[in-house]
Formats: C-alpha cells, structure tokens, sequence
C-alpha cells in the first residue's frame, strides 16, 4: 500500500477511536450521578433510623450508664424533635423524664444515706474537705457527684437533709422548647427560669415578695395571651399559687398572724401589693386593691362586708374571701415547683 494510502487510513482510524473514546463516558456519568444522589440520600435514612430508635434508646438509659450516654441520647433528640408532631415531642417530654429518673435513682444502705447527707452538707459548708464521708459513698453517688454539672445534672438541698439529684430545669428548655409551638415554649422556658432555684425550703418561701408578684403576673399574662395552651391548667395553678403565696405566705411563714392593719402584714409584701394595687387592667392589681380595702376596715365595717357564714370565721379566710383569692387546689396532682413542666 502506498505510504499516503497507510497514512490516510491510520488517520482515519484513530479519528474513529478518538470519537468512539469521547461518546463513552455517557453511561458512567449517569452512574456517579445515581452514586452521589445515594450519598445525599444516605444522612436522611440514617436520621429516620436515629428517630424510629430513639424511644428505644431512651429506655436503655438507667443507673449503670454514663453521662456521655444521656449526652448522646440529647444529641439525637434534638436532632429528631423538629421532625415530629406536638403529641409525639410531648411523649417523648415524658420518656425523658423517666429516662433521668432512672438514670439519677441510687440504691442506699441506711449507713451510705447518712454518709451521703453528710457528705453534701460539708460540701455546702466547706468544699475542700469531704474526702473522708466521699469514700462511703456509694460508686454510683461518687460518679454522680464527679459528674455534677454535665448532662444537666444537679444536687438539690431542699433543707433538713432533704437531698437529691435532679435533671435542671434547663434541659426541657434548651432541648425540646425551641421545636415546639409557641404557646408550649413559652410555658416551659419561663417555668424553667422561675424553678432553676427552689421556690420552698421546708415549706417556707425563697423568694422576695416583688418576684412573687411578678410571677403571678406573668401567668396572667400567660393565660391571655395562650387560652388555648396544652398546658393552660397547669397555668391556672400556679398563678392560684403564687397568687396565694403573695397575699397568704405558706402555713410555716404567713405574711401575717391576724391581718388587723396594715402594720399586721410583712412589710415587703405589703409594699408589694400597694404597688400592684395601682394598676388597671390586671386581676392581681383588683385583688391587691380589695385586700388593701379590707385591711383599713374597722372590725364592724368588716362584720357588713361579709356574708353571715364568713363572719365568724378566721381573719385569713376572711381577707381572701373579700380580696376573691381562692386558695390552690391541695390535690392538685401534679408538681410544678422542680422542672420546666408540671410532673
């Protein structure tokens, strides 16, 4: 073959694999495409796997794990929780609780108890010198109390040796509140801020009187801006209670022994509801005006402001009955001085 005609058809030749070499890559592409779709796809299925087992995981949490294991359970829940409806987030609100719980729960000799008290009551009063009654402990208290701080984990002392453990207020409003609706958050990040601290030590009050008042305003307030809350009877308690707590005391610290005069009632708490007593639109602020009315009265002007069944009763029930402060339910079932929600 003469060397045009080899040269011409190697030209043509390779002109052809060359053009057989660009149409190739056509199907592989599809394929890397499909590969990094999968990959996308991949995060998804392991967040439904994650959230399916999440309940699941929950109830593996008891007193022999580690905090790094409730960690990792928070992790996945605030993950999961935007992906769920009010009635699951709520349930889950419950599996929680029982999850600290048992996490939290420790099994004690009448002598570790002791120890136990001890130990925190020290560590209150001088917090570098405890290491002889931290020995007696149990193992599970020594891990908790080394562990205290982490994974919302706290001593509480609510006086005379009333010592526990406790999950903080903060995890329900840092972990569920922002993924519920607004009416629900709002209930557990201003519960969670008013129980951080405990409202009674051995049923006298912790907190000032101004506090009190502001507190049961903002369950009023609560109460008109959410009527439709889930947790609107829950409200209703504590603005009762609190409302109760400012005028009234508790049993072990009254504001007053007989409410003759002004001059019978805690200073604090009188200023306070003189204050309230100026304003306009609240019901506490008609209460506190009522409960200043009947305090000036002389003990006839008082017999004519009563109706027949309350004139022979004590002056308390007396003053709260003209103020309309009704007393808290005392069977209410429910706790709502030790976490972000009612238990």
């Amino acid at each position: 073959m003469p060397f045009p005609s080899i040269f011409k058809a190697c030209l043509i030749s390779g002109s052809l694999l060359f053009l057989a070499g660009c149409q190739q890559p056509s199907e592989p592409q599809i394929q890397v495409e499909q590969t990094e779709t999968n990959q996308k796809q991949s995060p998804v299925n392991d967040f439904s796997l994650m959230c399916k087992n999440i309940e699941k995981n929950m109830s593996q949490i008891n007193d022999q794990r580690t905090t790094f294991a409730l960690e990792q359970v928070n992790q996945d829940l605030k993950v999961c929780l935007p992906l769920m409806e009010l009635a699951e987030q709520k349930h889950l609100m419950l599996r929680s609780t029982e999850m600290y719980q048992r996490f939290l729960a420790v099994d004690r000799t009448e002598f570790q108890q002791r120890a136990f008290e001890q130990y925190a009551l020290e560590m209150a009063q001088h917090p570098t010198i405890q290491q002889a009654h931290f020995q007696q402990l149990t193992s599970r208290d020594q891990y908790l109390l080394k562990h205290k701080g982490q994974a919302y984990v706290e001593l509480l002392d609510l006086g005379d040796g009333n010592l526990h453990y406790r999950r903080s207020p903060e995890y329900l409003a840092r972990i569920f509140a922002p993924y519920l609706p607004d009416a629900e958050k709002a209930f557990i990040e201003h519960l969670a801020e008013q129980n951080m601290q405990p409202v009674l030590v051995e049923k006298r009050l912790q907190i000032e009187a101004a506090d009190i008042a502001a507190r049961s305003l903002l369950w009023e307030n609560y109460l008109k801006t959410y009527p439709e809350s889930s947790y609107k009877r829950d409200a209703e308690y504590l603005l009762k209670q609190y409302t109760y707590f400012l005028f009234r005391g508790t049993e072990a610290s009254p504001i007053s022994e007989d409410y003759r005069d002004r001059y019978a009632v805690d200073t604090s708490h009188l200023e306070t509801i003189i204050g309230l007593s100026s304003g306009q639109k609240s019901t506490l602020s008609t209460q506190a005006r009522q409960f200043l009315e009947f305090l000036d009265m002389n003990p006839q002007q008082r017999q004519q402001a009563l109706p027949a069944d309350y004139r022979n009763r004590s002056d308390a029930e007396q003053i709260l009955y003209y103020a309309k402060i009704s007393p808290p339910s005392q069977k209410y079932d429910k706790d709502c001085f030790m976490d972000a929600f009612c238990i």
